[in-house]
């Protein structure tokens, strides 16, 4: 069975190696992507909600180190509002955006080179269906052969053939897996935007308003009152 697939793959031409090393490479960007998005996507919902908790309890350096500890970059869109706690509503806002600017491009990454296999992949199967078909009109003008036989064609015919199989083989899980890793971003990136948000509105609202009370109902100094 091996050498029969070697010998499919050797009767392919040139361009089954150009494939092949495609395959591969798309192959390794898949999974390496799947892997970091897998690990950078938390549930967003549960994860501020156990930081209003905290902060709850004016506890803010355990936030901190919660957000530190938490893999993905909900967590640092949100550490980033938490080291703006006590600056006022735009500081806060600047500091989350940039942290979202910075956390963005590394779930893109990648992303773009197995798009390109995706389409190149049918050009390059194309290239090679040209190839083998000039291999088969070559052998049929030169065979000195007034009729083409099947000897003389199948080369040609067979390298064509395997090429486009090929090239169809991997262009079309190139683009179902772009598409997949492409969903996955887009669903981190709105959890991102969603944990910015509401923890900006939390800080900005409930938690100082429970620091304003809490102060508010602290006991006045006693003095001494001269008779």
């Amino acid at each position: 069975m091996g050498d029969f697939e070697f010998s499919l793959l050797a009767r392919g031409g040139p361009m089954m190696i150009v494939l092949l090393v495609m395959a591969v490479v798309g192959l390794v960007l898949f999974v390496e992507r799947t892997l970091y998005l897998h690990r950078g996507q938390i549930r967003s919902t549960a994860f501020v909600d156990g930081i209003k908790n905290i902060l709850g309890k004016r506890r803010v350096l355990e936030a901190l180190t919660v957000c530190e500890e938490t893999p993905g970059p909900v967590a640092a869109v949100v550490k980033a509002a938490l080291m703006h706690v006590h600056d006022d509503e735009l500081k806060m806002r600047f500091a989350v955006q940039e942290a979202g600017v910075v956390e963005i491009p590394a779930l893109e990454r990648r992303l773009g080179a197995i798009a390109a296999i995706a389409q190149v992949a049918p050009l390059v199967g194309l290239l090679g269906t040209v190839l083998g078909m000039a291999t088969t009109f070559y052998t049929f003008m030169t065979g000195g052969t007034e009729y083409a036989t099947a000897s003389a064609l199948s080369d040609g015919m067979w390298q064509a053939l395997l090429v486009t199989i090929g090239s169809l083989t991997i262009a079309i899980p190139a683009h179902l897996g772009y598409h997949f890793l492409h969903g996955r971003v887009r669903a981190i990136v709105r959890d991102i935007e969603w944990a910015g948000n509401e923890i900006m509105r939390y800080l900005q609202t409930e938690y100082r308003e429970t620091g304003e009370a809490e102060g508010n109902a602290r006991p006045a100094p006693e003095t001494d009152l001269e008779s």
